[in-house]
């Protein structure tokens, strides 16, 4: 209970140490437009435009949040019709993958969405190859930087996410650093205190084997270790352990480096000593749900699902939530998971509707329904402390807290450079996959994959 009345003042603490952060960094006050952006709307002129959303593949929550949001924008703007879509080949497991693809296809047959969702480690290619509409050129810098303003701003370690060579391309939307999920009912029947989660890797191990030896169970899962699951969280995993997975310049991937190495093989380790379930990202989901595991490293997106399985299953049981569990003596520095609202949009009618698509769903009301509904962190943290936005239901979901903990120590996570950019991401990944789930040796797997993804990088 002291955790959830401390929550008001957690938020606003990080409020001030992210405005801290920013150096100084402020909404402009009287934003002014240089005379190229695009008109607005009239009243009277009707607009027909396309978002393609990733979320819309997956069932439940997500749908029914997005699709609720479609219609509460378009009520608030009667002259602008929204066709929302999912990815074309997106199914419920691959998502967010589909999602830069199924753009690509669109642009080649001359049809491109003119709102679309994509995930931050596309962001390089859809503004290098796709073609992205820079926001700043659409309605003027200072306009797109307002917009992070008004009466709850963003979190200013959230505002340059979409920025790719000092111009914003997106607008951060979707969002989540890694979260240690647990069921303390298992926690209780091992003789683990559930109201103290591991905070280290090496207490993890330890907590993992008194659930296996004592309900029979398994340990733990860290769903960040196959291409199915992305890069974003295991990257989280390396900076953590004081690694790199590519230089600043990107020219030169780090990951077969030591700290990166020893972050996996802390993982193989956990497979290795029957704590951590050879499964994939499609069985571990409904297994934690079903209480048959005690941890898992997760995405709060996440949440809903873990929180329906708990209160359906037979018998029901305590879902809890921690910090990403630290390396032995090292910062923990989470990376985000997510996305970002990127315009392709070229004729300026849409491109003025779009820019109100985007502007809704990163609203207030737009970051009330996706939170509440979803558990997706609210990048407008201070609705967390007010009454009229997320203050009540903060008290109601204490899981939330990790994440906005998180929030201020965030890692950015690298996205690619390049058109081979996914089969980069997919190099390094099967060869964490092999390391972790088939026991491949962790130095000579990584080193030969670093020597193949370094083919991959553009030239010159």
């Amino acid at each position: 209970m002291k955790k959830l009345r401390r929550l008001g003042g957690v938020t606003a603490a990080l409020a001030l140490a992210l405005t801290a952060a920013a150096c100084g960094d402020s909404s402009p006050s009287a934003p002014t437009q240089p005379s190229t952006v695009v008109p607005e709307l009239r009243p009277d002129q009707q607009v027909s435009i396309t978002f393609e959303s990733y979320n819309l593949a997956q069932a439940g929550p997500w749908t029914d949040t997005f699709t609720d949001l479609i219609n509460r924008f378009q009520a608030a703007h009667p002259n602008i019709k929204v066709t929302a879509q999912k990815p074309a080949t997106a199914t419920a497991s691959n998502y967010g993958s589909s999602a830069a693809a199924s753009i690509q296809r669109q642009i080649a047959a001359g049809n491109s969405p003119d709102v679309g969702q994509l995930v931050f480690g596309d962001l390089r290619y859809a503004v290098k190859g796709l073609g992205a509409t820079p926001l700043d050129d659409v309605v003027g810098r200072d306009v797109v930087q307002a917009n992070f303003g008004g009466a709850h701003p963003f979190a200013p370690a959230a505002r340059t996410l979409g920025d790719i060579d000092g111009k914003t391309f997106g607008v951060p939307f979707v969002f989540s650093t890694p979260i240690l999920y647990y069921n303390a009912s298992l926690f209780t029947q091992a003789g683990l205190d559930p109201a103290k989660p591991p905070t280290t890797w090496a207490e993890v191990k330890t907590f993992a084997q008194a659930i296996k030896s004592k309900t029979g169970k398994d340990g733990v899962y860290i769903d960040c270790l196959t291409k199915k699951a992305g890069d974003w969280c295991y990257q989280s995993l390396v900076y953590s352990n004081g690694g790199t997975v590519i230089s600043n310049d990107q020219t030169r991937f780090s990951f077969a480096e030591a700290p990166a190495v020893e972050a996996v093989k802390v993982a193989q380790d956990l497979v290795q000593s029957g704590l951590s379930p050879k499964i994939s990202q499609e069985q571990a989901y409904p297994a934690f749900g079903r209480g048959e595991i005690g941890m898992i490293l997760e995405t709060s997106a996440a949440e809903a699902t873990f929180r329906k399985g708990a209160t359906t299953t037979n018998p029901q049981w305590d879902l809890r939530a921690g910090l990403q569990p630290s390396f032995d003596g090292k910062k923990v520095e989470p990376t985000n998971s997510g996305a970002a609202l990127l315009m392709f949009a070229k004729d300026p009618a849409k491109q003025r509707a779009a820019w109100e698509l985007i502007k809704f769903l990163t609203s207030d009301e737009g970051y009330t329904q996706i939170t509440s509904k979803i558990g997706y962190l609210p990048l407008r943290t201070g609705l967390l402390d007010d009454p009229a936005g997320l203050k009540d239901w903060a008290a109601k979901n204490p899981l939330i807290k990790p994440n906005i903990d998180q929030l201020a120590r965030l890692h950015p996570a690298a996205s690619f450079p390049g058109d081979n950019y996914v089969q980069i991401k997919d190099t390094i990944l099967d060869a964490v996959e092999k390391v972790v789930y088939s026991g491949a040796d962790a130095q000579s797997t990584l080193t030969a994959a670093q020597e193949q993804a370094t083919k991959l990088l553009p030239k010159g």
